[in-house]
């Protein structure tokens, strides 16, 4: 028995769906003419839990003082079923934190990232309900930077240059640059960038050019305790690298969790954690393989 109007204004449609059709007709809006209709649940609770995880997720806080969140995505590759992610992330972002969200695909190929960057529309042609635009970042967009000097203005974008023409004929170059610029910033740092850009170069011919920059100039990591970091493998400046990227994501870092990443000395084991402290939400999650 319907006993409120807010009951009364949605099941109308219940008793007779076409209504939609012939109202919005008079609005100039000519959906299609329903043929069946069929009436399903409107709890919309998921009964089971379904993971689902950004790459890179940021509070950027802003002059005007209005704060948005970053959702970053690596997209190696076309998906068709990333849209529908991509959708149901920004929609959960902005219920979840009630903060604009925008959603930015990185991705080392021009034609994944045009794929990545058309408006996602869902809803019929003749209305789409909901539309998502993500901003996408390719070798097409990011300027490949070869000028040391440029390089040394801005060295985490001219390593997020190196990792996104990894695959360009010009990467060399790129990488030179790279290595040049990271002489001119203190040792912390030089490691975090070259071991980032390692790991993005993936298995890459560039990656191979990268380890043999790093391996003839070792002169950027000036202290006799960082040059014998180096001949040792780099297992300490990759511990500290793990613990200072966590840190920069707002991570926290217990003691127990921080002796154990200093205490390894498996540089293949410090690089997998590496990787894995740019996405996880917990410091625990690391060792998950343990």
């Amino acid at each position: 028995m319907v006993n409120s109007s807010h009951e009364a204004m949605h099941r109308i449609f219940q008793e007779d769906p076409g209504i939609f059709t012939r109202t919005f007709r008079t609005l100039g809006i000519p959906f299609p003419e329903t043929v069946e209709v069929s009436v399903l649940t409107t709890d919309l609770t998921e009964t089971q839990p379904l993971e689902r995880r950004l790459d890179t997720l940021l509070r950027v806080e802003t002059a005007d003082g209005r704060p948005y969140l970053l959702a970053v995505e690596s997209q190696g590759r076309k998906d068709p079923a990333k849209p529908s992610s991509w959708t149901y992330y920004l929609a959960h972002l902005h219920a979840k934190y009630g903060i604009d969200p925008v959603l930015l695909v990185v991705c080392q190929d021009e034609s994944t990232a045009r794929w990545a960057a058309r408006p996602i529309r869902i809803g019929p042609p003749e209305w789409p309900s909901l539309t998502v635009r993500p901003l996408a970042l390719g070798p097409h967009n990011v300027p490949a930077v070869t000028d040391p000097s440029v390089a040394a203005l801005d060295v985490p974008l001219a390593a997020f240059s190196a990792i996104t023409h990894g695959k360009n004929p010009n990467a060399a170059a790129i990488l030179e640059a790279l290595a040049t610029a990271l002489k001119t910033v203190d040792e912390e740092t030089a490691i975090i960038f070259s071991e980032l850009t390692e790991l993005g170069l993936g298995n890459t011919p560039a990656a191979q050019i990268w380890r043999d920059l790093m391996a003839i100039d070792l002169s950027f990591f000036r202290s006799e305790s960082s040059q014998r970091l180096r001949a040792e493998g780099k297992a300490e400046g990759k511990a500290e690298a793990v613990v200072q990227v966590l840190e920069q994501r707002g991570i926290t870092v217990t003691d127990s969790v921080r002796a154990r990443i200093n205490g390894c000395a498996d540089a293949d084991t410090l690089a997998r954690w590496l990787a894995r402290a740019l996405a996880a939400e917990r410091a625990e999650e690391l060792f998950v393989d343990a």
